[in-house]
């Protein structure tokens, strides 16, 4: 199928979505819309990496905005203010290229240089003043994107921002373990961890100084809060599964929830595909009727008060950003040069990652 992308141009392309991959509902029923500080977030957190030296030049140059780390992001935390935007963007980039790192670290037998960088990034996510100037670049990044995040809401919301991505860290060295002994987790136990590789929590918490404001527990776990949020980053995780079936396959990874259907559940692959479709459309379906709860939700908050008028606007804004990461993470699927699996001369090796692990050759 054909659709029209407002990505990385001023003017609207023509993207070829493959018919397995093709979602008309996102395409019909979830308009995508862009930041309008995007053009300047594209070349300032092109800017930061290599500041940072989480890229290197060349790589820069060549692949940072094919990759669109920034047109994911700005198209989900629509109305933030720029510099949070700015922050959430370059987060979102530094977390890529640790990902990439991870990846690495497990292609070629790196368990030590995991150890090491899995127990630095733990430190400076709780002292990131104290990394800025860390000798591994990833650590450094880290430090630098969190403080600037810090800085918006309250240390009540730090404090949970930084639990939840401790806990992100730990799923990655699970992975780890995983990858390298060459187990394939059952399809239970691959939900449970995928919602934490995939961070679910941290992109919902960033939803907050996106709307300018720290959501109360009380709201944060309403039903009809939590189940808009779920699902929203439950379509993304699932989809992404999709999208990259074909690359992890080529890498010989474990973690896919195809790959877990097939070695579990005895499918074929094809059968794979279908039941993550499925599972994919019933996001989408279950989504529009959390959205609707949820509205009714805010709705209620504005009390008339002076804070219920705020809080209920800021519920508001965060429902209808995660109705636009449906459409942001789509359309990233189909530009971003992760996924250009064919175009690769290695099917196994992306060509924008450094294969180096820090100090080693």
């Amino acid at each position: 199928m054909h659709a029209l992308s407002h990505g990385t141009t001023s003017t609207p392309t023509t993207i070829a979505v493959p018919p397995a991959l093709s979602l008309p509902v996102i395409e019909e029923a979830f308009p995508r819309q862009l930041h309008p500080y995007w053009p300047k977030l594209q070349e300032n957190t092109r800017a930061w990496l290599l500041e940072k030296r989480l890229m290197p030049a060349d790589k820069v140059a060549e692949y940072a905005d094919g990759l669109c780390y920034t047109d994911l992001m700005a198209g989900y935390y629509i109305g933030a203010p720029d510099e949070v935007m700015q922050a959430i963007a370059d987060y979102s980039a530094w977390f890529f290229v640790w990902d990439d790192r991870h990846d690495r670290d497990i292609v070629h037998g790196r368990p030590a240089a995991w150890r090491r960088l899995k127990d630095a990034l733990h430190t400076a996510l709780d002292r990131p003043a104290d990394h800025l100037r860390h000798g591994d670049p990833l650590v450094a990044g880290l430090a630098d994107s969190v403080e600037r995040l810090y800085a918006f809401l309250p240390g009540s919301w730090n404090a949970r921002f930084a639990r939840h991505f401790h806990t992100v860290i730990e799923a990655y060295d699970r992975e780890f373990r995983n990858r390298t002994e060459g187990i394939v987790p059952g399809v239970e136990e691959y939900l449970e961890l995928r919602r934490l590789t995939f961070a679910h929590w941290i992109w919902t918490d960033l939803l907050e100084p996106s709307a300018g404001l720290e959501l109360p527990e009380s709201v944060r776990h309403h039903p009809a809060y939590r189940k808009a949020a779920l699902l929203s980053q439950e379509f993304a995780a699932w989809y992404n599964d999709l999208c990259s079936l074909p690359k992890e396959l080529a890498g010989n990874e474990v973690h896919n929830l195809g790959i877990s259907l097939v070695t579990h559940e005895g499918m074929t692959l094809e059968e794979a595909v279908v039941d993550l479709r499925r599972r994919v459309e019933e996001c989408i379906t279950g989504f529009l009727e959390a959205e609707r709860e949820g509205l009714r939700f805010a709705d209620g908050l504005d009390d008339g008060t002076v804070g219920g008028k705020e809080l209920g606007g800021a519920v508001r804004a965060c429902i209808a950003n995660m109705r636009n990461w449906f459409s942001s993470v789509y359309w990233f699927h189909h530009e971003s040069g992760r996924y250009r699996v064919d175009s690769w001369d290695d099917r196994s090796t992306p060509p924008y990652v450094n294969n180096e692990a820090a100090g080693e050759k």
